[in-house]
Formats: C-alpha cells, sequence, structure tokens
C-alpha cells in the first residue's frame, strides 16, 4: 500500500480513534478491491434498510468523480471523437473514469419478480448469479452480520470465485464464517454501527480513487 494511500486510512483513525481495531482489517479489504481492479474485475455490494442506502452511496462514489478529477484521455477520446466530432466532443469532455460496481438493492422490477416468484431470502443470491465473476469483489453490508440474504449471497459468491469482504458491528456472526475479510466496527447499536460503517467506506474509495486516479 502506497504512502499516499495509507494517507487516506491515517486521517480515517485520527477522526475517529475507535477504528483503529479495524485497522488491518480495512487495509485487507483494500487488497481486495485494488486486486480485483487492476485485474478488471468489478464490484457486488448489498444491504438492508440503512445499508440498503450504503450500497448506493458507495457505487455513487466509485462510478463517478469523488474527489479526485477522473477525465477521459488518450486513446478513448481519440475514439469517441471519430465516431461522431461533435457527440464526441463532448462525450471526450465529461465523462468519467469509472471503477465497475453495482448495488444489487437497486433494480426493483427484478427483485420483486424474483420475490414473487421464487424464494424472496435469495434475491441477492440470484444477481449475484447472474452478475459474479471469478475476481470479482462481493461486498456484504449487514449491522448484525446475520441478514440471511446477505448470507445466501456471501455463500453463492464464494461459490463462484468471488472474494467476499463483510462489513458489520463488533459482535461475532454468521457473515465472518465466509468472508475473506470482516471489517468489524466496534458498535453493537444498529445506528452507532451505520454510524461508522459510512467513514470506512469512504476511506476505501478514496484509496481506490487515489489508486487508480491519482497522478
Amino acid at each position: 500500500m502506497g504512502s499516499k494511500i495509507e494517507v487516506h486510512l491515517n486521517h480515517l483513525i485520527d477522526r475517529y480513534s475507535k477504528l483503529t481495531v479495524c485497522r488491518e482489517d480495512i487495509i485487507k479489504a483494500y487488497g481486495l478491491l485494488e486486486e480485483a481492479y487492476s485485474n478488471g474485475r468489478k464490484l457486488l455490494v448489498c444491504g438492508n434498510g440503512g445499508s440498503a442506502s450504503d450500497s448506493e452511496h458507495i457505487v455513487g462514489e466509485l462510478m463517478k468523480e469523488f474527489k479526485l478529477k477522473r477525465k477521459v484521455y488518450g486513446d478513448h477520446a481519440a475514439v469517441l471523437k471519430e465516431i461522431d466530432p461533435d457527440l464526441g466532443q463532448i462525450l471526450a469532455e465529461h465523462l468519467q473514469g469509472a471503477l465497475p460496481a453495482i448495488s444489487l438493492t437497486g433494480h426493483s422490477s427484478l427483485q420483486t419478480a424474483y420475490m414473487n416468484d421464487a424464494v424472496p431470502e435469495l434475491v441477492f443470491a440470484q444477481q449475484v448469479n447472474g452478475y459474479g465473476k471469478p475476481g470479482d469483489v462481493f461486498l456484504g453490508i449487514s449491522t448484525s452480520g446475520n441478514s440471511k440474504n446477505v448470507l445466501y449471497a456471501a455463500v453463492n459468491a464464494k461459490a463462484k470465485g468471488l472474494k467476499v469482504i463483510g462489513l458489520t458491528g463488533a459482535k461475532e456472526n454468521k457473515l465472518m464464517k465466509y468472508a475473506d475479510v470482516c471489517i468489524r466496527v466496534p458498535e453493537t447499536e444498529t445506528y452507532k454501527i451505520q454510524e461508522l460503517h459510512l467513514p470506512v467506506y469512504h476511506c476505501l474509495c478514496l484509496m481506490l480513487e487515489d489508486k487508480f486516479f491519482g497522478v
């Protein structure tokens, strides 16, 4: 992990000292994500309730600019302009670099159809079945670490050759069994766990952006 990347982690710990206990697991989670993105893979992420909102939030930080500029340069920009000079110029000026990520919580037609026709608790696992490829990363967010639909998705992710990251609260939980790394923030009440999840995933997104789009 480069010094610029580590600055983000140090800044996180400075602001949230209680997350010191999560430092090594955050580093491990970052390593899995960096490896996946370095190899052209993607992130699948899900959760329930507030954690569903966190899933969408993470995708928003990865799929567009977060803090750094991510302009499209070089060959891609040239090809855009070659296909259509006018439209290509606008695209080249305004498209942003992206780290591919999909929230499994946002596909209402698919989700409601599957939950109506099949087993509702397998709704995230079904999406992992369709989207997941070996080398991808699955991030399951669950304050308890025991959400059944997240657990089913984690098992299927493991079976399909994805790396699995858990983001949970402090208590030992079932998601730990399937996760390659589980970041257990040191709180036990749901809202307090969620308050610490946000700075953790913001830190991971900042680290990834610096790695892939930093100067």
